[in-house]
């Protein structure tokens, strides 16, 4: 079953995090709501967002080139420390990315800046160049560089590492223990654990984008529709019946879709959290 976020209109761009969705909105704000309910980051006071994104924590790329980064109360309840907020000190950042508590941003001359847990080096990304996007996942990190190859690092479990013969890569996603490629002729291609059926994405065809999460691959079509593939407990690949959708993202459980109305369409989750 999927349903529309009633609450969520004139949305630009979206971001999915651990069971919420957040959201920019075309004057530079962000809201995050899980299901119907405002969730516990504090992100109201942002403003001037230009891109965001998010996994357990959400971080928000402003239009002077800095990061600012919003975790959840239950976080700061529970954790000692959270390095992945401590971007105050970027500058000249172009795009911004997460994974599980690690927060990256994007240069204009390719280099990235990391902060975050280290565990299995998964922001050893300083030596990386001509970087023009990224992904992070559980435990690993992957890279695509402009001439359309992909670089990893963090956890080399079930080879999801091995990127090294992708060539003509356009997008990226990292799933929980997979790594996703779109290339530049609408296919996609997948390494990583299979054990949900994520990674059987060898008939997709005129795909424009991809979001890996958890166990699940989602794409979207040209003519806007959804195709998802993996686990599909709480409905979460339920995504058959979407259309007219610009922009995909995923969550532990959930699939979203920007409708190019600025309306967000989810698949139905009842999992509760924090």
């Amino acid at each position: 079953m999927d349903k529309t976020i009633s609450s969520l209109k004139d949305i630009i761009s979206i971001s999915g995090g651990s069971g919420e969705i957040f959201c920019l909105k075309a004057n530079g704000k962000v809201v995050g709501v899980d299901n119907e309910e405002m969730c516990d980051y504090d992100v109201d006071t942002w403003t001037d967002i230009v891109a965001i994104s998010s996994f357990i924590h959400v971080a928000g790329l402003k239009a002077d080139g800095t990061v600012v980064v919003a975790i959840s109360n239950y976080q700061k309840a529970n954790r000692k420390k959270n390095p992945e907020i401590n971007t105050g000190n970027w500058t000249d950042i172009v795009s911004v990315y997460t994974g599980c508590e690690t927060t990256f941003g994007l240069k204009a001359n390719g280099k990235v800046d990391a902060v975050g847990v280290n565990k299995y080096e998964r922001i050893n990304v300083k030596k990386w160049t001509d970087i023009i996007a990224m992904s992070g996942g559980l435990v690993h990190t992957i890279g695509l560089k402009a001439d359309g190859t992909v670089v990893a690092v963090g956890d080399d479990e079930y080879g999801k590492l091995d990127v090294g013969g992708w060539t003509d890569i356009i997008a990226i996603s990292a799933g929980q223990h997979h790594t996703v490629g779109l290339r530049a002729d609408g296919t996609v291609v997948a390494i990583g654990l299979n054990n949900y059926g994520q990674l059987n994405l060898g008939d997709w065809a005129d795909v424009i984008a991809v979001s890996a999460r958890a166990f699940r691959t989602a794409g979207l079509k040209a003519d806007g529709t959804v195709v998802a593939v993996g686990d599909n407990r709480y409905g979460a690949i339920d995504v058959g019946n979407w259309s007219d959708i610009k922009e995909i993202s995923s969550s532990e459980y959930r699939t979203f879709g920007l409708k190019n109305d600025g309306t967000v369409v989810t698949t139905q989750q009842l999992k509760p959290y924090g």
